[in-house]
């Protein structure tokens, strides 16, 4: 089935229904406005800091880093440098250090651990930082220096984690790319950015290969479903879109991954740290799983686990979707679990398979801050800081409040522009696919086009292809229902 885009309602069509949807939003689920006066204050003398603090760092200005982020994002946390390494590969991985711009207790450091995350809304972020730093100071740009954490990863041949490092040091960006670019590159048909950075993509490539066979012979488990998206356009409308990942962009994943893994074992090596953890299926989930996939006529093999199955699945096919769908219901659970002394019970991330850290996103993310700073301490063989020590206590609930509030936040806004966009369609008839059974609260079905998810009354079988009618679409209720009226030849 395509993955169409559609454009949705500006501020001139439907009375400015998204515009005053995400209005709404904002004031229902409190999103952060602006900054306080005395955190902005401090964020304009902090600018200076980070000027001073990227100078007296170890010079690695020699190497030509790269980042590759959404296009238009200005809050760059990682750049990345590849090279071949004897049989294997070199990666250094530079992410955004807040260190000597943070003040622990500051201002700056009270609203963030207030907000926990960046807030992302189809018109505007609600970032973490003030954008002076986040956007900006500390970002890391093409063309200008800035300090970093920079990670030292050396992988054998197959791509395993064989030795890692971090420290702190003054490097430069020289190409910002995004992901669609990098895949062009990458098929031979993209512009070229850069001389010196452009060579790189191909050893991207062959890491993030090596990493995904790593990660199928641990027995993780990912899910690449298709990213719903609203983003608004230069003319003041919105666009929502299915958008499926591109191969590039899960390459670049997987470094990030490979970082985090490598945080994780430094952790658990110090005795002190916090994990992103998750734990694994339970087998009742495991075992509804297996009997929608049988349902839906698809064969699991019982020697394979979970995660190789998933692999099996094609987002495009009308039937593996309904059961890509049904899969989110087995990655539940994730948090957050700091210790200091005795090392967790369960330290692992049930999806990646091995322990795990968030550390390459301290410009959006309060947590890696945190985990930076216990990283660089232990690999220098120092002491922790007190400050990260006390906090670690406190970071689970933030981030737990977080990570709520910024997934609700995303489905509300979803759920308004698809209604906004059916607005003027009630009693028209759809072709959809049934992605979930609910049972009594009726189905769940995605279109065909329109790129819209909505719940729906009547019967079919899961993974069926169905004529749904629209019923109702309130974009202040954010609340869009369907009828099943057939099958789409009825």
């Amino acid at each position: 089935m395509p993955l169409p885009s559609y454009r949705l309602a500006g501020a001139d069509d439907h009375t400015g229904a998204v515009e005053n949807a995400l209005a709404a939003i904002r004031a229902e689920f409190d999103v952060p406005d602006g900054f306080p006066p005395e955190v902005e204050a401090e964020a304009r003398e902090a600018v200076g800091r980070a000027q001073d603090a990227a100078a007296a760092l170890p010079d690695a200005t020699d190497l030509p880093f790269f980042t590759i982020d959404p296009a238009g994002s200005m809050d760059l946390d990682q750049a990345m440098h590849l090279e071949s390494d004897g049989d294997g590969h070199r990666v250094r991985y530079a992410i955004a250090d807040l260190g000597d711009v943070v003040r622990p207790g500051g201002a700056i450091d009270t609203e963030a651990r207030r907000r926990g995350q960046t807030l992302y809304l189809p018109d505007e972020t609600a970032p973490l930082h003030p954008r002076v730093l986040s956007e900006d100071a500390c970002s890391l740009l093409p063309g200008v220096e800035r300090a970093a954490y920079v990670w030292d990863l050396r992988l054998d041949a197959a791509g395993e984690l064989r030795e890692a490092h971090v420290a702190r040091q003054r490097v430069r960006s020289l190409a910002r790319y995004d992901y669609q670019r990098v895949q062009a590159l990458l098929e031979g048909g993209g512009e070229a950015v850069d001389p010196r950075t452009d060579p790189q993509l191909p050893l991207l490539a062959r890491i993030g290969e090596l990493r995904a066979e790593a990660e199928r012979a641990r027995g993780g488990a990912s899910l690449e479903l298709p990213d719903q998206e609203i983003e608004k356009q230069a003319d003041g409308t919105y666009l929502l879109t299915y958008r499926p990942l591109v191969p590039a962009e899960v390459h670049n994943a997987h470094v990030s991954l490979l970082t985090g893994m490598a945080a994780a074992d430094m952790m658990l090596a110090g005795g002190v740290g916090v994990l992103r953890t998750m734990p694994a299926p339970v087998e009742k989930d495991l075992d509804r799983f297996r009997r929608q996939a049988s349902a839906l006529g698809i064969a699991w093999p019982e020697s394979m686990s979970y995660g190789e199955f998933l692999r099996t699945l094609d987002g495009a096919n009308p039937t593996h979707l309904a059961l890509v769908h049904a899969a989110t219901g087995l990655f539940r659970g994730a948090g957050y679990t700091p210790f200091d002394g005795t090392p967790p019970e369960r330290p692992l991330h049930s999806a990646i398979a091995a322990p795990y850290a968030h550390v390459t996103a301290p410009l959006r993310r309060l947590v890696d801050r945190f985990g930076l700073a216990v990283c660089a301490a232990l690999d220098a063989g120092e002491e922790v800081p007190a400050w990260v020590r006390e906090a670690l206590p406190e970071l689970p609930e933030i981030m737990g409040e977080s990570d709520r509030k910024a997934a609700a936040v995303s489905r509300a806004c979803t759920n308004a522009a698809e209604a906004a966009e059916l607005a003027h369609r009630v009693g028209e008839s759809f072709e959809a696919v049934v992605v979930e059974d609910r049972g009594e609260k009726g189905l769940v079905v995605q279109l065909a086009e329109p790129a819209v998810v909505g719940s729906a009354d009547g019967r079919a079988e899961l993974g069926a292809r169905v004529r749904v009618i629209l019923r109702e679409a309130l974009p202040q209720e954010r609340r869009v229902r369907f009828e099943v009226a057939g099958t789409p030849r009825d």
